[in-house]
């Protein structure tokens, strides 16, 4: 059987990391990688006695996840955040797979908004690269929405992957400013230049896109609040990119 490595990174997951862990049974050791936290994160953590806590300072999501990867002791990791929990008909999805050739698998996770699972707006089935080979595979080193980047062709794991993503709406909005602002910062680092146009028509689209596209009607009110809060989201990522340009052309007159 291939001995599999977990890897984590967290900041102030005390409420969240426990069930996390105890989801991870079937790993042979879990590597948590913690930028500062000032909870009980490091304390529920170390009285674990599979995880490898380690402390260093935040590097952005890509980058801080590569590093966990590489404190593993084994060369097949699965990645979770501390607000997933491993289902076990993933579990035995997990332990049944055969790498061979296939140096990621990804896994469909199932999204809640506070009580809820979100089936629609774009929230399901949300595959996402989870089970990889590091030696083949590794993160984007973006800031944020940072994906797994493999060689070839990629395998499917049966069962979900429960992901607690947000408790309400003032969590959403709670973490939306960060989000949009390291969003904002990767558009700019890539050369992008947002236009008043654009700041109109992208949120207007967002919105469309997950309330009608991908039938968030179907959910109700919280299809519809989810779909103007990712429409508030996208306006501020894509204001905050043209002020930032715009502060950088000043810097340069």
């Amino acid at each position: 059987m291939t001995k599999i490595s977990a890897t984590i990174i967290t900041l102030n997951e005390a409420a969240n990391i426990g069930a996390c862990l105890a989801s991870l049974d079937f790993a042979d050791e879990i590597v948590v990688v913690d930028s500062g936290s000032t909870d009980r994160t490091a304390e529920i953590c170390r009285a674990h006695d599979r995880v490898r806590f380690v402390e260093h300072a935040w590097l952005g999501f890509g980058k801080q996840k590569n590093l966990a990867a590489s404190l593993a002791v084994n060369d097949w990791v699965f990645n979770i955040d501390a607000d997933e929990r491993v289902t076990p008909r993933l579990k035995e999805s997990i332990l049944a797979a055969e790498p061979g050739s296939t140096a990621c698998f990804k896994v469909a996770r199932e999204n809640y908004f506070g009580e809820r699972w979100i089936k629609h707006c774009g929230w399901y089935p949300d595959y996402n690269m989870r089970l990889y080979d590091r030696t083949r595979c590794a993160f984007s080193e973006r800031q944020v929405h940072e994906a797994l980047v493999c060689p070839g062709e990629v395998g499917t794991l049966q069962g979900n992957l429960v992901h607690r993503t947000y408790t309400g709406i003032a969590d959403y909005l709670k973490r939306m400013d960060r989000y949009s602002t390291l969003a904002a910062e990767e558009l700019v680092k890539a050369g992008k230049r947002p236009s008043l146009p654009q700041l109109v028509y992208k949120p207007a689209f967002t919105f469309f896109k997950m309330f009608v596209l991908r039938r968030g009607f179907l959910e109700g009110y919280t299809g519809f609040i989810l779909s103007k809060l990712y429409s508030h989201y996208t306006f501020y990522k894509y204001s905050k990119a043209i002020e930032m340009n715009r502060t950088s052309k000043g810097r340069h007159d």
